[in-house]
């Protein structure tokens, strides 16, 4: 019990930075403060003790802002930072080495009893205000992301964003559990692509509307054609414009070069995302 205690302790200074000698740690840190008193009411809870175990957590909940069912199982050099707003229910589990931000909700879903809370692996990082929700079961080195809500199970080595939750495989790559702006933005990389793929689809149209003509000159070439049908033919007016490169050019702002997609797509991580080349015409 002392050992686990002391690692509690001792994970601060690894953690956070802001942390700079024992007793301001001891004094003014409410996630430690909360993890001591709810491993106390936990040794009471495994052995049946009433009302006692919930009293303690009800205290801790007062004087910490951190509200931990006494049922709750943590594992060992857990790490609550900053703590106000953080709730972790009866039967959540939380591996060793977990880092766990303000705000973060460890919840279940319905009124069914038995295992309803969420289970985290070991070196596991969850972003302020992100909420784990239901039996589901999140592997070792998983990133979750500030916000985020997750619904279903994650595998290790991977990062979670969004509303709800999506995946992100990052396998292989060891990750700072401190480097949250190299979180990937899954949403600008999604609306990169489409933009990609409408850029191709107006430069084919383009290109196909180009060489519609020619069948055209084809026949005033050869006299079966005069020059007042080809305009007509080719929705040219008198004054020489043509009506589908004016609707053309009014319809072009879903452009990648356009200024406000560029300020909407500026520092989006694209490398995972599939990038499609204008087709090119022979």
């Amino acid at each position: 019990m002392l050992k686990t205690l002391k690692a509690d302790f001792d994970i601060i200074f690894e953690r956070d930075p802001a942390a700079r000698n024992a007793l301001e740690v001891l004094f003014c840190y409410p996630g430690l403060q909360a993890l001591w008193l709810h491993r106390f009411a936990h040794q009471l809870f495994k052995i049946r003790v009433p009302f006692v175990p919930r009293l303690i957590s009800h205290i801790s909940r007062f004087l910490t802002g951190v509200e931990i069912h006494p049922g709750a199982e943590v594992g060992c050099s857990v790490f609550i930072d900053h703590g106000m707003g953080v709730v972790i229910g009866e039967t959540a589990i939380i591996g060793d080495y977990c880092l766990i931000y303000q705000g973060v909700t460890l919840g279940g879903t319905g009124k069914e009893s038995g295992k309803r809370h969420p289970t985290l692996g070991e070196n596991v990082v969850v972003g302020a205000g992100a909420k784990v929700l239901g039996n589901i079961e999140v592997g070792n080195n998983v990133r979750i992301g500030a916000g985020s809500v997750v619904l279903r199970d994650v595998p290790s080595d991977s990062t979670v964003v969004g509303i709800p939750g999506r995946i992100i495989y990052r396998q292989g790559v060891k990750v700072n559990p401190l480097d949250h702006a190299s979180l990937p933005d899954s949403e600008a990389q999604a609306i990169r692509c489409l933009m990609d793929r409408i850029e191709s689809l107006e430069d084919e149209l383009l290109a196909l509307k180009k060489n519609a003509v020619q069948p055209n000159r084809f026949l005033e070439t050869n006299g079966l054609m005069s020059p007042n049908d080809l305009m007509q033919a080719n929705g040219v007016s008198a004054n020489g414009t043509q009506p589908s490169e004016l609707t053309h050019s009014a319809h072009t702002s879903c452009r990648l070069r356009d200024r406000s997609v560029e300020e909407f797509l500026e520092g989006s991580d694209c490398d995972g995302a599939e990038h499609v080349e204008p087709v090119k015409q022979v």
